[in-house]
């Protein structure tokens, strides 16, 4: 998975009339990762959802290595998981159909969803319907997407959000993993977590200044 840098510099991000952050700039090697923390509205979801092109920068500039992603980001985008706040998971569908669908549509030729289920603890789920799932263990099946197909860059939006403490150690291990072998994991909480050697950037640092009051 090792490769170039995904590389932000002075990005700025407006949502309808609102700046949410400007002047932020960021760098994401391989190995690499990058927790972001801040208040609520400070921009962390608007960040992951520029890294992952979701949303055009409102000033700035993405690159992936040397090549601009606004030139041509269909090859940076095959190569990248977006969690975000959605599990995205059809209630009828059981885990093992669901992991099968998704890997379908990522174009993986050998997923490996048996052991993406029994690394987020979902093997004796796997064959249930979705409905059937606690909030937590669909959690854990998004997640499982992470590793039934490989991709150098994770985008993670709030991942910890329902897991107990057994689930953030079991995605805790799969990043440090993802990591050793040469990925990319960039990540948005309000939750501690015990990344090693990761970078955080507080989105509150990025805020534009407004006008003091009358």
């Amino acid at each position: 998975m090792s490769g170039p840098d995904l590389v932000g510099e002075g990005l700025a991000c407006r949502r309808g009339e609102r700046l949410v952050f400007a002047g932020l700039s960021c760098r994401l090697a391989a190995g690499g990762a990058l927790v972001l923390t801040g208040a609520n509205g400070s921009g962390k979801s608007s960040l992951l959802r520029l890294l992952a092109t979701l949303i055009a920068p409102a000033a700035g500039s993405l690159r992936w290595g040397e090549a601009p992603l606004s030139r041509d980001a269909v090859e940076y985008r095959a190569g990248l998981h977006y969690l975000g706040h959605l599990d995205a998971i059809k209630p009828a569908l059981t885990p093992r159909e669901i992991l099968a669908f998704w890997a379908g549509l990522r174009g993986g030729r050998n997923p490996a969803i048996g052991p993406a289920l029994d690394f987020f603890g979902l093997g004796a789920a796997a064959d249930w319907p979705c409905r059937w799932l606690s909030a937590g263990q669909r959690r854990r099946l998004a997640l499982a997407r992470l590793i039934a197909v490989p991709a150098p860059v994770w985008l993670l939006d709030e991942p910890l959000s329902a897991l107990d403490a057994e689930g953030e150690e079991r995605l805790v291990s799969a990043i440090a993993a993802h990591r050793a072998a040469g990925g990319r994991v960039a990540l948005a909480t309000h939750q501690p977590i015990a990344l090693a050697d990761a970078a955080t950037l507080s989105l509150d640092a990025f805020a534009p200044a407004r006008a003091p009051a009358p």
